[in-house]
């Protein structure tokens, strides 16, 4: 794919939807139900504004971070996807190679492809591994060795998925899922509690992500149990329905974790401006999950890469707009509330996207 087939973000996004099925591009863009916490997901950050700062020198902005001890170009990681495979062939092992052209991490579902060990080396990048469970305590035991053997900097357990959620898209067509999404015992996913972060925070020498955590009550537990990373996210309104805007989320988890863990963060995030206000508002690092998806659909390897030039540009240009050099000079006073000026979806991050007109 030359780069010259999109220099927004809007033009990758109206390519991916041309190279998709109905099918993949309803998984890609569906939720659960009324799909009302996928259209909060953008409505929380649609409604937050900037409070830019001036005459500052910002004649060299720098986009860097620090996660789990690695050094990112920008902070922002590629989130775990479902199912990667079907917007590119190489799936995981693609992302990661993606992740290392662009200086940052990322994180491998369990329920793409390849395997993990085949995902660890595909590229140098830091990344590490989440795992839904679906096997008992060995099972999970013998996939966390691999992980470590593999070289990933942290295992993240995803804990916002009990049970499988109605995504009525896909059951209006009676798509039956393929990936491995369906293999195993979903019984051991439902049963999954704090005695078992606690087991492998014990018996385990590798950082603890857990991932799906919505208010402050189990981000404290999660302190509690030794949690290394408290990942902030409502599975992209793909799990529970009617819950509040993931960045809604964030102060409160952010106050409550009060440093003494990293917080990643991830909900509807499509423009730089959006990671820039979920690192004023307290983020260690930002999380991409149909973004990532939506540039593999548009154009693989080079698609995802470009995607993320295109978000640190964005990054950079909202910095220097703001009066800020670097994410250390960023806080909350850098944000406050307004009214959003575009109808909350999915895409309303990408207003002047025209998929069936002669727009973008």
């Amino acid at each position: 794919m030359s780069k010259k087939q999109f220099r927004t973000l809007h033009q990758m996004v109206k390519l991916a939807r041309q190279n998709l099925h109905q099918t993949s591009w309803d998984y890609l863009i569906g939720g659960t139900e009324t799909e009302t916490t996928v259209a909060r997901n953008r409505l929380s950050l649609d409604s937050l504004a900037f409070r830019p700062r001036v005459l500052h020198d910002v004649s060299s902005i720098d986009t860097s971070a620090t996660f789990l001890g690695q050094d990112l170009a920008m902070p922002l990681v590629l989130a775990p996807i479902g199912s990667l495979q079907v917007f590119d062939p190489g799936g995981g092992a693609t992302a990661t190679r993606a992740a290392e052209a662009a200086g940052i991490m990322s994180i491998a579902s369990s329920v793409c492809t390849p395997d993990v060990e085949d995902i660890a080396a595909a590229s140098n990048a830091p990344k590490a591994y989440q795992l839904y469970v679906r096997g008992d305590q060995k099972w999970v035991d013998d996939i966390i060795l691999r992980v470590i053997d593999s070289g990933y900097k942290a295992f993240c357990l995803t804990v916002d998925t009990s049970v499988v959620s109605r995504r009525e898209r896909d059951i209006a067509k009676g798509v039956v899922p393929t990936s491995p999404t369906t293999s195993g015992d979903m019984a051991y996913q439902a049963s999954l509690n704090w005695k078992d972060v606690e087991r492998i925070k014990d018996k385990f020498d590798i950082p603890l992500i857990l991932k799906g955590i919505n208010t402050a009550e189990d981000a404290k537990k999660a302190i509690d149990y030794g949690v290394d990373v408290v990942y902030v996210s409502n599975h992209g309104g793909r799990q529970l329905d009617h819950g509040r805007g993931a960045i809604d989320l964030l102060p409160e988890i952010v106050d409550a974790v009060n440093g003494r863990a990293e917080i990643a963060f991830d909900g509807g995030i499509c423009r730089g401006s959006d990671i820039v206000k979920a690192m004023a508002l307290g983020a260690n690092v930002v999380g991409i999950g149909r973004l990532e998806a939506w540039a593999l659909a548009a154009g693989g390897l080079e698609g995802l890469v470009l995607c993320l030039q295109l978000l640190k540009t964005e990054i950079t240009g909202t910095m220097a707009l703001l009066g800020v050099k670097d994410f250390s000079e960023l806080g909350p006073s850098f944000i406050t509330t307004a009214a959003p000026v575009s109808t909350p979806s999915v895409m309303s991050a990408f207003p002047l996207l025209d998929i069936d007109g002669s727009g973008y």
